[in-house]
């Protein structure tokens, strides 16, 4: 008789299969789910990272996979999350639907009851009381990939690796629904020994010939042209080709804010002429990007946060490399996706033929604001560029909704530094579960690699129940909060003296020890001087411990580009 193994535990050897090569597994116990969060134990290497409730589990398998795909050399990331059905999933799908809409590879299991307690519509916990087992199935579509329902032995396993490889080469979340009674199914071991086909499918020949035909007519003819980096460019494995071409033109080159700290797109080369934010951008870098004669747009992800409230002003000589198509000026190219063709553009002779009488223009020397150290109180302006200097190579910088995500366009990142930051999907919350995934992934790939949270007073109290679960796996995180007493963002687009946008202040030293940490550190600062000192600190700059670092900032204080996009905001929101 041919060997053979349980589902439950096969699933979770496909997850730990190289190239996915997961290390841990993110969620929250329930009944319809506790039989299977026994088999993985079952697998070696792998193991179960807790969470302190659904939504922050989501959270941590986001921050998870956007560091696993930086340090993989597949550059996909992906990672998995389990809740019990009903209450289970719904709590997570804020989380899951920021995956979606930010192009993050994930797989969101679901346990649920037995098909024999679905087949008599038995009146269950965690349903609606009308026997429809499949609702919260139904309402997963619309931020899912693709899913899947495991109710056929003989199929299973088929399932199992078709959910997993849409979401993995689509770098989008997959739903799993998996029967509490279907988990100790036997399935052949044998099929472990073929590997999921991963293969992402090739481009439209002829359609690719012409797109390269173009765009090589199109730089033979600029004059000054801009390699634009967004989002989707690392989602989708397509930074090393980015550089590449950069490196073989000679191109000058931006970020949007959502691919900054983007793979292989170095902030310190000579090239480097700034963070693209549409009318928001720092005057050299608007001026620098907008007076281009042809735009190579990479993985472009056009969202108000990411484009200064769409107010980009690109020459018409653009063309969008995306993920599954390109499109030059108002022609759209289908199944031309971004990865190989630009693979295909950068080893082609006459790229280099077409560059040939390019004279690089001057760039923006140093496209970060500065500010020398104020005297007293730390003003928002310099802790961002005086953040630079602490950094270090291959930082994992993640940055909350507000004053974070919008300061750290200041802050110039040394080389090879990943940056995080939920700026489509805005969660506020997000960074405290994501951080907890990425200093996980961090460990697991490199323990040496400092992860670094800034996150605002307000949207700490969202989510800090997942510093327990840091503490509790002994990660050792900085925890940077912002304490500008309430929701600063929101005050700047309405309501600056509301009711709703205070919070009740908290004594935040205490929060680490009230969690049970026993190696830890914890600081407040006021003035200037004394973060200078702690950013000085050859102790502090070590990852020994986990970390919280309350910053006292006054609560009208807030980068300018903020401060604009909040007044952009009210004016669309009134409109």
């Amino acid at each position: 008789m041919p060997e053979t193994i349980s589902l439950g535990t096969y699933l979770f050897e496909r997850l730990r299969q190289e190239p996915i090569g997961l290390k841990s597994i993110f969620g929250v116990p329930g009944d319809f789910n506790l039989t299977l969060l026994d088999k993985i134990d079952e697998v070696d290497g792998l193991r179960w990272r807790g969470c302190a409730n659904e939504l922050n589990a989501a959270y941590a398998t986001d921050g998870y996979s956007r560091v696993k795909g930086n340090a993989s050399s597949s550059g996909l990331g992906f990672g998995a999350l389990v809740t019990t059905f009903g209450v289970g999933e719904l709590s997570a799908f804020n989380g899951v639907a920021g995956s979606y809409a930010e192009h993050v590879g994930t797989i969101h299991i679901v346990g649920i009851p037995s098909l024999d307690s679905q087949k008599k519509q038995l009146l269950l916990h965690h349903t609606l009381g009308n026997g429809d087992f499949a609702v919260f199935g139904k309402m997963s579509r619309n931020i899912s990939q693709t899913e899947g329902v495991l109710d056929d032995p003989a199929h299973a396993p088929y399932v199992i690796d078709r959910v997993i490889r849409e979401a993995y080469i689509h770098q989008r979340p997959g739903y799993l629904a998996f029967p509490a009674n279907m988990v100790d199914v036997e399935v052949p071991k044998e099929r472990l020994n073929e590997p999921i086909d991963l293969s992402i499918a090739k481009n439209d020949p002829s359609a690719q010939e012409e797109v390269l035909d173009i765009v090589l007519d199109l730089i033979s003819k600029a004059k000054n042209p801009v390699v634009l980096i967004d989002a989707c460019c690392a989602r989708h494995d397509a930074s090393k080709e980015a550089a590449e071409l950069i490196n073989v033109t000679n191109f000058k080159y931006a970020t949007t804010p959502m691919a900054k700290g983007t793979k292989n797109i170095d902030e310190s080369g000579r090239r480097f002429t700034g963070v693209y934010v549409g009318s928001l951008s720092y005057e050299d870098v608007k001026a620098s990007v907008e007076e281009s004669d042809l735009v190579l747009s990479i993985g472009a992800l056009l969202s108000d946060f990411n484009t200064g409230s769409f107010s980009y002003s690109l020459n018409r000589n653009t063309v969008e490399f995306h993920s599954d198509h390109t499109k030059i000026r108002n022609a759209i190219f289908p199944k031309v996706a971004m990865k190989e063709v630009l693979h295909e553009l950068v080893k082609l002779p006459k790229l280099k033929e077409a560059t040939k009488n390019y004279k690089p223009v001057d760039v923006v020397n140093d496209p970060f604001e500065h500010e020398d150290q104020p005297e007293g109180l730390i003003t928002q302006r310099w802790l961002w560029h005086r953040l630079s200097k602490f950094l270090k190579p291959r930082d994992i910088v993640i940055t909350e909704t507000g004053t974070a995500s919008f300061g750290i366009i200041q802050t110039k990142y040394p080389k090879d530094v990943l940056g995080i930051s939920q700026i489509l999907w805005g969660s506020i919350g997000y960074t405290v579960g994501s951080t907890f995934g990425a200093t996980a992934a961090a460990e697991e790939t490199d323990p040496s690699r400092r992860v670094i949270l800034f996150v605002g007073d307000g949207s700490l109290q969202l989510t800090v129940q997942e510093i327990s679960s840091m503490v509790r796996n002994g990660l050792k995180p900085y925890l940077f909060v912002l304490n500008n007493d309430g929701y600063t963002i929101e005050k700047y687009i309405h309501g600056p003296e509301a009711e709703y946008n205070d919070i009740q202040p908290w004594d935040h030293k205490l929060i680490l020890p009230t969690f049970g940490a026993k190696n830890y550190e914890a600081v407040t600062v006021g003035k200037a001087a004394e973060l200078d000192e702690l950013f000085k600190n050859e102790d502090f700059a070590k990852n020994d411990k986990i970390r919280l670092i309350e910053v006292l900032l006054d609560s009208k204080d807030a980068p300018q580009n903020l401060v604009k996009q909040a007044e952009l905001s009210s004016k669309a929101n009134s409109g």
